[in-house]
């Protein structure tokens, strides 16, 4: 199966070998800017742009998936990534970023980006063999 899916990332540790990669030069904010103007230009949100833990907010790393093909614009993934970006400014307007931790924070996001495409394995799978 074809990849179909791109990695919008500012993670030094995340190499080739997962995939394409878009390489953001910047910070967390920068990787969801990003990863808005994409959705905007048609491409799918695979990934949710925050994740799961309020501590990884203060992270200087974020891997998002998202589609690699432009598509028709959809309102859920643009609510999604603005919802993202809002939720990102409002959590660290009184919180630095924690460098101290940069390794450890790159590691996890490495590891949540990998369980991600391995979930995004699944679910294509299972919808391919639905067609069948």
């Amino acid at each position: 199966m074809e990849q179909d899916f791109v990695i919008v990332t500012n993670n030094p540790q995340v190499g080739k070998d997962l995939g394409k990669v878009e390489l953001v030069d910047g910070s967390f904010e920068d990787v969801l800017i990003k990863v808005r103007d994409l959705v905007y230009q048609g491409h799918q949100l695979i990934s949710h742009p925050i994740g799961a833990s309020m501590r990884m907010l203060f992270s200087p790393y974020r891997s998002v998936l998202v589609g690699a093909e432009r598509t028709q614009i959809k309102e859920v993934y643009s609510l999604t990534i603005e919802s993202g970006i809002d939720t990102f400014r409002r959590s660290t307007a009184n919180r630095n970023v924690d460098y101290v931790n940069a390794d450890d924070y790159a590691r996890i996001d490495l590891e949540l980006l990998k369980e991600a495409i391995k979930e995004h394995g699944i679910i294509q799978r299972e919808k391919i063999q639905e067609v069948q």
